[in-house]
């Protein structure tokens, strides 16, 4: 391993040269990594974020505007869904279960404190509570007229505990709720958005607000068997013959929506991490040229005493490949401090480092600067090897 040897000599004669190629290989693989990592860890937190609710299509009343996804608190009954309607709906989507839903906003009161709060409110039928798939941190789903369940985040940032008594309405006016149970934190979601909110049950939200059977939405829970896109076509041939009377939202439709656009992100800022590596692939190249030019006697004599071509070729090809081996791992250990810095700081979660894809994001961008070095040098290195002996060894 002669020529392997000579490879080593020429990077340690011209060390602070080939330090700094290196380091343009250790800029582009920390830029391609890192930019790697932060897409695919964004993918997998909103992956967990809306993975409960991909079986779900939700009704909404048509607008009209289609400014928004519902009527919301101050809507007229006509833009509402009617109890006739849900009954279509829960006809036209079975075996699926359809879900009414009533939401409003509401300023409240929590226990003896005196300042005013303003928070979603849901009311749903307490018999529906394990079809929304609900999981708690604390008490039960078992919820009487009186009773409420909260989420994660309302419960902490307003010390709410299980028995934790809840006055609705300025002064109360709209009576008090219990807190029979708090729902496990979900995130984004696209039926029932219950992080920051009450949920009250049906009969007491319909008491309360006067809002009789008109609902703002429409849950429908899928079964296995059904395809939410074929129930999303059902209902809307169902419910918008002659006139457009709801929108209806097709969750696992918009999750692939949203995986693509994250996807295409991911893609951009890689690629954009990428032109780097190009540039580092540019200065190996003049490098290597370099090398060759400064070189051209000792190949003529290397070639004068019988080296054959592809031995000198392979010289210059261990020198390339030392740099980039080198450059490109320590690139891949510097883009791993630097993925957990970008994920604590615009993630404020580092959990999703240690994954499949983080592995394959530093894979990637390590067996990528190699490559790029091995391709920039592979022309100075055939150009070395056929370099005519004699007019070598005449070089000054």
């Amino acid at each position: 391993m002669i020529f392997w040897e000579i490879a080593k000599r020429n990077i340690r004669i011209h060390f602070l040269r080939s330090t700094l190629a290196m380091l343009g290989i250790v800029i582009g693989v920390v830029a391609i990594a890192s930019m790697g990592i932060l897409g695919n860890s964004m993918v997998s937190m909103v992956s967990d974020s809306l993975s409960s609710v991909g079986d779900s299509v939700i009704v909404y009343p048509y607008t009209g505007g289609g400014g928004g996804f519902g009527g919301g608190s101050g809507s007229s009954e006509n833009l509402k869904i009617t109890d006739q309607q849900f009954q279509q709906i829960k006809r036209v989507v079975a075996p699926g279960v359809a879900i009414p839903v009533h939401s409003s906003s509401e300023r409240m009161k929590v226990g003896v404190s005196k300042d005013y709060i303003v928070a979603s409110v849901y009311g749903v039928d307490p018999q529906h509570l394990k079809d929304l798939n609900f999981e708690l941190t604390a008490g039960s789903l078992s919820n009487a007229n009186s009773g409420c369940l909260v989420g994660s985040a309302f419960a902490k940032d307003n010390n709410i505990k299980v028995g934790s008594r809840i006055s609705m309405g300025t002064d109360g006016s709209k009576g008090t709720l219990r807190v029979t149970g708090i729902i496990k934190e979900r995130g984004m979601s696209f039926d029932i958005s219950t992080d920051n909110a009450v949920i009250a049950t049906q009969d007491w939200f319909e008491g309360t607000y006067n809002t009789g059977k008109y609902y703002d939405q429409i849950v429908v829970k899928v079964k296995r068997d059904q395809d939410t896109a074929n129930v999303k076509t059902i209902i809307e041939k169902q419910m918008n013959k002659r006139d457009k009377v709801v929108m209806v939202i097709d969750s696992k439709a918009t999750l692939a929506t949203i995986y693509e656009t994250f996807g295409a992100i991911t893609s951009f800022v890689t690629a954009i991490g990428g032109i780097s590596m190009i540039v580092a692939g540019v200065s190996i190249f003049n490098i290597m040229m370099m090398s060759v030019n400064e070189r051209i006697k000792e190949i003529g004599i290397m070639r004068s005493i019988g080296t054959q071509k592809k031995e000198v070729m392979s010289m210059f090809v261990y020198e390339a490949a030392i740099i980039g081996v080198i450059g490109s791992v320590v690139g891949g250990i510097l883009s791993l401090i630097a993925g957990y810095g970008i994920s604590a700081l615009m993630l404020q979660s580092t959990k999703y480092l240690w994954t499949l894809s983080t592995v394959s994001s530093i894979a990637g961008g390590v067996g990528f600067g190699i490559v790029v070095c091995l391709a920039c040098g592979l022309y100075p290195a055939w150009q070395a090897a056929n370099l005519n002996p004699i007019d070598a060894l005449r070089h000054e």
